[in-house]
């Protein structure tokens, strides 16, 4: 994938990204950056600087819980799950941006169809 073709997140996609990440399962932050990134093949890059203060401020939420754990490396690693707050937050979040991205669709296609 070229420079080019990678972007910026928009303003409070983040948040969404890294729950439906942490949904899949335990996951420490380091993981979750490189998730994201082969979710996005390759498209989204997450730097340490947005990722660790969401990581804080969705466990402050009380959206994610952690622990800390042997990573894969055998390095104690902080380990992310959601809570049950979190995944009701996350199915709301979900809805949310597909009627969004519905609606900008809309204004994109740039249409007049069905107005008066």
């Amino acid at each position: 994938m070229k420079t080019q073709d990678k972007f910026d997140l928009p303003q409070g996609t983040l948040d969404l990204l890294i729950m439906r990440v942490v949904a899949l399962g335990p996951i420490h932050g380091y993981a979750i950056a490189q998730r994201i990134q082969q979710m996005s093949r390759e498209a989204l890059q997450v730097q340490q600087g947005s990722l660790y203060p969401a990581l804080h401020r969705l466990e402050y939420k009380k959206l994610l819980a952690s622990n800390w754990e042997l990573s894969e490396t055998g390095r104690e690693a902080k380990f992310y799950e959601l809570t049950v707050k979190g995944r009701a937050h996350l199915e709301v979040e979900t809805e949310n941006w597909k009627r969004l991205t519905d609606v900008v669709g809309l204004i994109l296609k740039g249409t007049l169809e069905g107005l008066s």
